[in-house]
This record gives C-alpha cells, structure tokens and sequence, in this order.
C-alpha cells in the first residue's frame, strides 16, 4: 500500500491498524525467514480484529484491521539472496541518522497541524473557526485540549505504565485528566516553528507510535534492541540487569562490519543498554565530533545524535549515577561526559524536551543539529529517523495499534500495576522523517513504532532480526521515495526556532472543569 506521497496520502487514516504482524509463528518457534529478494508491504485484512486484555479478561473497545508484513522470526534474515552484512545497492540511501527525542505525543506537538500546513494529518478536531473540539470526560464536565501559555511544560504529566493505560481506557482515549490536568495540553507552529516547518515539508508520520505503555527506558531498549526485556519503567533495574539474550543492533552491526557511532553531549543514549559501551567502547564521541564528521563528509553509515539529557530528568536520574559508579572503566569520551556533567549538573539546560524543560532549548538543538545534515557533502545519501521516545503522558487521540510480542518475556508489573501484555504499542509519538528522498509535504499512514528504525536498518545492512518485534517490523520507506531523483535536494530554508523562556518556574495553567460541559482557562 502506497501510504505517503507529495502532498497526497493512499489508504485511510481511520482505525489503526497492527503493527508488524503475528503471521504464522508465536514467540519461541522457528518461523520463516522471509522471501529472498522482497522488501514485504503491509497487507490489510477485511475483518477488523479486537485486541484482548488478557489481563482484565475484557476487549479493547476500538477496532483493529489485521495487518500482517511476513512470519519472519528472530535471526531471519530480510533477503536470502544477500549474505549477512551485504548493502543493499538498489537503495540510495547510505547514511543514516537517528534522533531521538524525549516525552510528546503527536497532539501535543502535531495536534494543530492540519490547520497549520498539512490538512491531511490526523490531528485535532476542529468547529468552523479552527479552534480544536477534542475532550476528555472529568468530575461531571469535560476538560478540552487548551494550548499551553509559552514553551515551558507542565511538570506533573505521568507516563508510567499503568497512569497510560488508564488513559488509554481500553481505546477511547478519554482517560488523560484524572492523571493530571495538564496533560490535555498542547503547543502549535508559534511555540515550534522549526519542527512544523519540517513537518510541512518533509514527511511525517500519521500512525508513528512508541513500542510500549512504559516509560523511557523501555522504549529506547526497544528502539535498541527489539526489546524491552519485560521492563516498563525508567530504573537502576534496566541498567543492571543481564543484556538482551539476542544482543543489540549495535552488536549486529559491528558483527558484520556496519560503520556506527553515539555522538552524544553528556550521557550517550545507547548506554540505556550499558552492554553497548561495554562490547564498543570505541563507538562514542562528543556531538562536536558529528558536525566536524559532517562537514568533513566522514560519517559512518549509522549515526545515533543525542540530546543534552541532564543529571536529574528521565534518562539522566539513574543513567547518570549508575555510569558515575564505573566511571573508571568508560571509554575516555563517556568519562569526560560524565565528568562534566558531575561539575555542572545543576546548570544543564535540559534540551531533550522532557517535562518541565524549556522545548525550545530543544528545538534549538534539532536545528542546529537538522540543518548541518542538509549542509553535508553527505545530504545527497541521508536519511534522518526524528522521533520522541514516548508520550510523556500528554493526549492523543489515537488509540494504541496491535504489535506482536517481541519474545516470551512478560512485563514485570507491580500487583497495583495495570493487567496487560506487550501486544498493543504506546501512544502516537511524533515522527518525521528528513531526507532528499523524502515525500515532500508527505503523509505517512502505515503504522509502525520503535522498531521500524531497526527494520529499516537491517533491511539495508541485511542483518539478522532480533526479536519478532523488529523481524515482522515494516521499514519506514513508506516516507520516501526511493524510484526516482530526489525532490528535496535542496529543501527550502527552514524556520528559525523560537527564543527559550528564559527559565521555567512559573506555576503550570489550571484549566477550570465546568459542570455544564464547557471550559474555560485561567
């Protein structure tokens, strides 16, 4: 299915639909290992499907068509007819650079966007004046979706695991408010000029996902590995525990001789999986080194390019302590990160964009980051992955999509944790992918999550899968164009981000529930 084009989008954005697919081996078997030759394309079934919640016994409310790329399994590789290693000459595309960004829902950076550029995006509702109409129920009125008063965020937004699938209410999307009040917030093209201006022309993705209902840490082992290895929060357990029994994209890369590297400020994100800095302790280097391996055209193939994560927000509260703890035995680039940031933790300026943080320090960073990819020698063969790790607990409208299990390990959930299994994704993250090749002014509509980035990968590099996860993924090709020229070779002149606040201490807005099913703000 032909699903992002210039301008234009193929199939509809209705229901969601699975990602990757079961097809015809569970967890544990054998498998097929594809079709030699074939970069599979989703299929849709007729019958809409329900997903269970085995663990409350009851159906999700929301319909799901079937959607089903191939039975591969863990190992398998994407084409028989290339060894293990071999690139895939037919596709263009040789540099590949991978950004990830922290805690957003597609609404709560997207939801204005059909009515700010890209009317085929599925964001919020709107009345015939173009203010947005979308609600949640709470205490005998509805609280709306309200625009946030300037870049600072709220600070009370939960996305643990059982706070999102309360949220989530089983499909309805109507569960945001008694998690907290500001979550049905949201920012538009003023707060984020420079991601909307990208958004409207390159393409973005209308069914992008994050991998699980869990926090930061799992969703990145997803991006990762496949996986989250049962985790579902962001904790000290994730980093000391054994590495995936699988092993890492990274392992697979450097087995068969895939060129990659962390470029990072403070913490390296790929140390969420510290098997990663133990096994390619050679891998990591200061995000100075990225725009000098830019402009000198000396990248490798796989790029990841991190954000300023902090001593104290999601990634760095345990990441931080946990590599001071060996500082001694990290690779000199990390050591000076860590170092650094242990002299300076209480003046960092926080550019990921998690909660309460300034999103124009972060979007600054994307900027500066983005636009030094479109200066390279090497912007003719790139592509760029830009994603958010998950919701962070703000609103969306689009209920979760079906995603088969990655393996036999289960969520380690809590008893007052919220009953359920790894088979349905997150909620919708944004995703835009900037490229030559790119679908200008594209929509995507195919459904995938975290690790559509592995897939993607892997299908150029032909690497084995590691989980069913990523084997039954879809790559993210629906967002290019990979048949002809490039359309955005030269892309016109982005715009400029918004200036940060300046600090973020003032008290978050207060939205007023009304009993007689209005709103109002104060």
């Amino acid at each position: 299915m032909a699903a992002c084009a210039g301008g234009a989008t193929v199939g509809s954005p209705g229901a969601p639909q699975p990602v990757g697919g079961t097809g015809t081996t569970a967890p544990g078997g054998t498998g097929s290992p594809g079709v030699p030759g074939v970069s599979p394309s989703p299929t849709t079934a007729a019958s809409p499907t329900a997903v269970p919640d085995t663990g409350v016994g009851e159906a999700y409310t929301f319909p799901l068509g079937t959607v089903s790329i191939n039975n591969r399994a863990p190992n398998s590789l994407p084409d028989l007819s290339r060894m293990a290693g071999q690139a895939d000459t037919t596709n263009p595309i040789e540099y590949y650079v991978v950004i990830m960004m922290e805690n957003h829902s597609c609404d709560n950076y997207f939801g204005m966007l059909p009515v700010q550029g890209q009317p085929l995006f599925d964001g919020f509702t709107f009345d015939a004046n173009g203010k947005p109409m979308n609600k949640n129920p709470y205490t005998g009125g509805y609280q709306h979706v309200f625009h946030l008063p300037d870049t600072c965020q709220p600070n009370g937004v939960n996305q643990q695991w059982t706070a999102t699938r309360d949220q989530i209410d089983k499909g309805a999307m109507d569960g945001f408010p008694p998690t907290d009040l500001e979550a049905m917030g949201y920012f538009d093209n003023t707060d984020l000029p420079f991601l909307y201006s990208l958004a409207n022309t390159f393409c973005v993705g209308n069914r992008a996902y994050c991998s699980a209902t869990a926090q930061t840490y799992p969703n990145h082992r997803y991006m990762l590995s496949g996986t989250s290895q049962g985790y579902i929060a962001t904790n000290d357990a994730s980093l000391e525990g054994p590495g995936p029994a699988n092993g890492t994209l990274q392992d697979m890369m450097t087995k068969y001789g895939v060129t990659w590297k962390d470029y990072f400020i403070d913490l390296p994100g790929v140390a969420i999986i510290p098997q990663n800095v133990e096994n390619h302790p050679t891998h990591f280097a200061p995000n100075s080194e990225f725009l000098a391996d830019l402009a000198a055209g000396t990248l490798p193939s796989v790029s990841y390019v991190d954000p300023e994560f902090g001593a104290t927000d999601d990634v760095g509260g345990a990441l931080f302590p946990y590599l001071q703890s060996i500082v001694s035995t990290l690779p000199a680039a990390i050591q000076q990160g860590v170092i650094g940031l242990a002299e300076n933790s209480f003046n960092s300026t926080g550019g990921d964009e998690e909660n309460p943080q300034d999103i124009a320090i972060g979007e600054i960073f994307l900027y500066t980051m983005i636009n030094a990819c479109i200066a390279s020698p090497l912007w003719p063969k790139m592509m760029i992955m830009l994603t958010w790790d998950e919701h962070g607990g703000y609103y969306d409208h689009v209920p979760p999509a079906a995603a088969v299990e990655p393996d036999a390990i289960q969520p380690m959930l809590a008893a007052t944790d919220y009953p359920g299994m790894f088979n349905i994704t997150g909620c919708r993250v944004p995703f835009v992918v900037v490229s030559p090749y790119s679908k200008p002014h594209g929509v995507s509509n195919v459904p995938h999550e975290h690790t559509a980035i592995i897939a993607t990968i892997s299908q150029k590099f032909n690497l084995p899968a590691l989980t069913f996860r990523d084997a039954q993924s879809p790559t993210l090709h629906d967002y290019l164009n990979l048949n002809g020229p490039p359309a955005l070779l030269s892309p016109p002149t982005l715009a400029t981000p918004r200036a940060p606040e300046g600090g973020c201490n003032e008290p978050s807005p207060s939205p007023v529930i009304s009993p007689n099913k209005k709103v109002r703000q104060t």
